[in-house]
């Protein structure tokens, strides 16, 4: 991969929003998403059809869907889900173009995560694949723990390696390896990357990266020196996993990420003006 080669950059108001301690109205939400949506992202993972118990802040994603103005923007939609209920409640609509599964590969925390073992996962994710085909929709595969985690599960790249096949065998074209926790150092992330890149070259690999405000540059160098070109972010790094049992990390602050681009001349398609609307209503709705 050059340098020139285009980044694909999804803004992640979903993952901002869910652990966010103080309820935000659904007008707010629908206000902050259609803003986004004018900015020129590739994709927006804007909500989730997951249990409201588990994760109560998006119990109205139906409600702020309806409302989304999806017409005048480029911008693609993704919906978190966790099982086939959501997966069928999602596909119900036509303005969603992804699915995105949160698969583990550490036994733990998708235990957490989703209540389900990995081999039980795995056979969700086979049907809500073919439920992706049948509605001419994608499903984006999450390989969160994708650098190590906290657990004391085993992990090694044979690990990763080994879900990673059994994705390619399904048919899933869209990984994105996933620090769950923000652990992961920039030679672990260059590490998995390369491997999978190499390993996987007919497939689309990202990385949705938490991070703190000292590494953060770090780590994104790292998996975009590895051919990285996919990149989840969020504006202002608000963000991360409520159900990792640990402090909300943030996830990659989306500004930062822009400028790092900029500065290795990267393609990025963006609307200055409309990210400047976006961050000024993010500065508003995370206090």
């Amino acid at each position: 991969m050059n340098a020139g080669d285009a980044i694909k950059i999804i803004e992640c108001p979903r993952d901002a929003m869910q652990g966010w301690d103080k309820w935000i109205p659904t007008e707010q939400k629908i206000a902050y998403l259609n803003a986004l949506l004018q900015v020129g992202f590739d994709t927006i993972d804007f909500g989730s059809f997951v249990s409201h118990k588990a994760i109560p802040q998006m119990a109205d994603t139906k409600e702020v869907l309806a409302e989304l103005d999806t017409k005048n923007s480029t911008s693609k939609l993704l919906a978190i889900v966790a099982n086939q209920r959501g997966a069928e409640e999602a596909l119900q609509f036509s303005s969603i173009d992804y699915l995105g599964f949160p698969f583990s590969i550490s036994s733990t925390f998708q235990l957490r995560n989703t209540n389900s073992t990995i081999e039980a996962s795995l056979e969700r994710v086979k049907s809500i694949h073919q439920l992706c085909h049948q509605h001419n929709k994608q499903l984006v595969v999450y390989l969160s723990m994708a650098f190590g985690n906290p657990y004391g599960d085993e992990y090694h790249e044979g690990i990763l390696k080994k879900w990673a096949d059994a994705m390619m065998n399904m048919g899933i074209t869209i990984i994105s390896l996933a620090d769950t926790v923000g652990l992961a150092t920039a030679q672990q992330v260059r590490t998995a990357c390369e491997t999978m890149l190499s390993a996987y070259p007919e497939m689309e690999v990202g990385v949705h990266l938490h991070s703190a405000s000292s590494n953060w540059q770090d780590k994104l160098s790292a998996a975009y020196e590895a051919g990285c070109r996919r990149f989840d972010g969020a504006l202002n790094g608000v963000g991360g996993c409520p159900m990792a049992g640990n402090e909300l990390v943030g996830n990659m602050d989306t500004r930062l990420m822009l400028d790092f681009f900029k500065k290795h001349e990267a393609t990025v398609s963006i609307d200055e003006a409309a990210l400047e609307i976006a961050v000024a209503f993010a500065n508003r709705l995370f206090v």
